[in-house]
Order: C-alpha cells, then structure tokens, then sequence
C-alpha cells in the first residue's frame, strides 16, 4: 500500500464522518469536530501547526534525542490529520492536494 493509499482511505473514513453524511458526533471525534463548525476546525489546525514548530525547534536544540524525533512525527501526523478534516469540510482531498 502506498502513501497516497493510505491518505484516500483516511479521508474516505473522515469524509464518512461528516454528520450530513451520517456521522455522529457521540460516536466519533470527526463527527464532533465537525458539528462544531469551521472556526472550531481551523483552531485545531492553528493549535497543530504551533504544537508542530514546537517540537520542530525542540529537535533543532537535540537532534539525536529519539523522544524529540518522534514528537515531530507525531505532531506532524495531528497537522495532517487536521488539515484532512478541513479539506473534507469543503469536499477535497489529498489527491486534490497532490494534483
């Protein structure tokens, strides 16, 4: 599988979650996020890019540090998640992203 592979399989499952399109927010963090409305969706990517340059300049101050790797990877994957969210809030995708 590749990458793309994955990113249209997530985003089918995020679009999936809208609550116009059945998804519901006592069940699911999408739906919730969703149901909450645009600025709520933009704020968490806003919080996400900030969390994400934090780590960023925590591993310029210890490049080897394993545990600081590995929070740029995981805010990384939060920013992406969260961007995904907001693509899908306007029906596009990463394959939009891409083309």
């Amino acid at each position: 599988m590749t990458s793309d592979d994955s990113l249209a399989r997530l985003a089918a499952v995020i679009a999936a979650r809208r609550p116009d399109r059945g998804g519901d927010p006592a069940a699911s963090y999408v739906a919730r996020l969703f149901g909450k409305g645009l600025d709520a969706v933009l704020k968490k990517v806003g919080e996400e890019s900030t969390e994400l340059v934090m780590a960023a300049k925590d591993l310029d101050a210890a490049p080897d540090d394993a545990a600081r790797r590995q929070a740029l990877v995981n805010e990384t994957a939060d920013l992406w998640f969260h961007s995904m969210i907001a693509l899908a809030r306007f029906d596009l995708s990463p394959a939009d992203v891409i083309a």
